[in-house]
């Protein structure tokens, strides 16, 4: 929910930010120094480059080998926690209104009375109920990076990508600048920090010595974007196709007509084109037909599961980080590639800035390789038996039609996003307190919730409140006597000015919200705590967003996310992961987490 005219009002989009001063002193050339360098403009680049954007006083440089923006789509599955990620960017409208909602996903086996045919086995709802409150979208990949390259454009930094740049060496010394890169074997640039996010081939990778380890290329899948006419009747439905000709699976495309078509490949595979891969998936479809009508795209990919066993270049301090397939790759089956590298650079993006920003202790770095690597390890290890259920081919009638469309349904969770769930840490605590916020698990994302807005009776959801700005958030479901709710509100008063810079927001670093248990009618805004009510801009505005009660229309979030009714203290970091759960009066338990994080002013 965007905020603006806090600085004044002006005509023109809101929603794009006056520039910073500096953005007219920048010239074309590239510069000797940079505070991050982002290598390549794929989807874990432009994530990290998108979250750099919003801070104009850190220099970042974003480069990539091609020679412009991505105009084909490769990746397009879009899963949910993805979309609740891009609704922090302001970007989750942009791909809903484009995307294919994947609502029903169906599945098709041999006919038992025809073994040379197929029948359909079942259907199953794609997403469990309240899951998330976004959809699980198919976005062709080239719109969802444009989406994000205006999202840089729009911001006060004005950060735009620079193309045709190679890196072709890369060094690790001292100094302010301590990562020195050379670009097409000609420029150099030094950096603070550099990310690599250059793909499976990544040169950021082999110069800090890591590399991909695992299965090698084994088996190969033909891909095409077709526009095709077909008796088939689940053409417009998510499909997973296994015949005695092999597997297929069916992803429908943005716009109603355009279907994605992954057809597996024997070891014969000769010289494939668009032409033989239609004829596969003819036989694997039989008695339907598909008639290709035209080729929006295609290509073949064989893919292994690999992973490195770092994602930066420690242990000790480190200097330059590696994302997405630079550091695990996998098969595309189950849509989750493109999505676990957006996050990786999504947990990335605001440690870096915290850090640079002199917000966060430097140690903050060292849990991004040690959260990832374990996530890809989970991902891999999915991935090498959803592939091998998949491609199983059955013997006959004998094989159990509903055995893996019952191992989807049990793994929803993990191909929605929603899984998961960070080790305790510096920046994520145990869960001693875990029973006051039973729905919000300490390590998993913060699950929103519906709500209504107190100040101007606005249904909204709740996680919908955080945008992608670097802030730590408190969510404070308060008592319904407020005896403990009003003594912390004090407190915070007193203890977040400690962390916030001078003549920064109040919220810049802390950003406290509270929930409470009454109506929003019941609610006299006037009453609130001043931490609820703060002062904001050159003018002093009062900020009257951050105060919510229960949806009257819709399930009591206190039941939806098992909150206790004496209250509770939600800590939830920048990247919208529960960090902490404590009780109203644990004041210094929460300023103990806080401070082994944060840097006072």
């Amino acid at each position: 929910m965007a905020q603006f005219y806090v600085g004044g009002y002006r005509t023109g989009d809101p929603f794009v930010e006056d520039p910073d001063p500096s953005v007219a002193q920048r010239s074309d050339e590239l510069p000797d120094t940079t505070d991050v360098l982002v290598v390549g403009c794929g989807p874990a680049g432009l994530v990290l480059a998108a979250q750099l954007a919003a801070f104009p006083d850190i220099r970042t440089v974003v480069v990539d080998r091609r020679d412009g923006p991505l105009e084909v789509g490769q990746a397009d599955g879009v899963a949910c926690r993805t979309v609740e990620m891009f609704e922090a960017f302001g970007l989750a409208r942009n791909i809903v209104a484009e995307g294919y909602q994947v609502n029903e996903v169906a599945f098709w086996r041999p006919h038992p009375q025809d073994p040379s045919g197929i029948v359909r086995t079942g259907r199953i709802p794609d997403v469990e109920d309240d899951l998330s409150e976004m959809p699980h979208l198919i976005v062709n990949q080239a719109r969802m990076l444009a989406f994000l390259r205006e999202r840089m454009a729009r911001s006060a930094s004005r950060l735009a990508p620079r193309y045709e740049l190679s890196v072709t060496g890369l060094e690790v010394g001292a100094g302010e600048y301590p990562v020195s890169v050379e670009l097409n074997g000609s420029s150099t640039i030094r950096a603070r920090y550099v990310v690599g996010c250059d793909g499976a081939r990544s040169a950021v990778r082999r110069a800090i010595g890591q590399r991909l380890a695992g299965d090698e290329m084994h088996q190969a899948w033909g891909v095409m974007d077709v526009l095709a006419v077909t008796d088939f009747p689940d053409i417009r439905l998510k499909s997973a196709i296994t015949s005695g000709a092999g597997s297929l699976l069916i992803i429908p495309r943005e716009g109603g007509y355009l279907v994605r078509l992954y057809i597996e490949l024997d070891d014969d595979r000769g010289s494939v084109t668009p032409e033989t891969l239609t004829e596969v998936a003819n036989r694997i479809l039989h008695p339907y037909v598909i008639d290709v009508r035209d080729v929006g795209w295609w290509s073949v990919y064989e893919v292994g599961q690999r992973l490195c066993e770092r994602f930066d270049d420690g242990p000790g301090e480190p200097r330059v980080f590696i994302a997405g397939d630079a550091c695990h790759t996998h098969s595309a089956k189950a849509g989750q590639g493109m999505n676990v590298s957006m996050a990786d650079t999504w947990n990335l993006g605001w440690k870096l800035a915290a850090v640079l920003r002199g917000r966060a202790r430097p140690e903050l770095l060292d849990t991004y390789s040690a959260e990832r690597q374990a996530v890809a390890q989970e991902l891999i290890d999915f991935d090498r038996e959803f592939a091998a259920m998949f491609s199983a081919h059955p013997e006959g009638s004998t094989a159990d039609p509903e055995k893996f469309q019952r191992y989807f349904r049990d793994q929803g969770r993990f191909t929605a996003g929603v899984a998961v769930r960070y080790a305790p840490s510096m920046i994520t605590s145990g869960a001693p307190h875990q029973h006051l916020a039973e729905g919000l698990p300490v390590g998993m994302r913060f699950h929103s919730a519906p709500v209504v807005r107190v100040a101007d009776a606005k249904p909204m959801h709740l996680g919908h409140a955080a945008r992608a700005d670097g802030a730590w958030r408190l969510y404070v479901f308060a008592d319904a006597d407020r005896v403990r709710f009003d003594p912390l509100c004090a407190f915070l008063g007193s203890f977040v000015p400690r962390f916030t810079p001078s003549g920064a927001d109040p919220d810049t670093v802390i950003d406290v919200r509270a929930v409470l248990p009454q109506g929003h009618r019941e609610v006299e805004v006037g009453d609130l705590p001043p931490v609820l009510r703060p002062r904001k801009g050159p003018f002093g505005l009062v900020d009257q967003e951050k105060v919510f009660s229960p949806d009257p229309a819709r399930p009591d979030v206190f039941d939806l996310r098992g909150i206790d009714r004496g209250g509770a203290v939600v800590v939830v970091r920048p990247d919208q992961y529960v960090a902490h759960v404590l009780p109203l009066d644990a004041h210094d338990e929460l300023a103990g987490f806080l401070d082994r994080v944060l840097v006072r002013t």
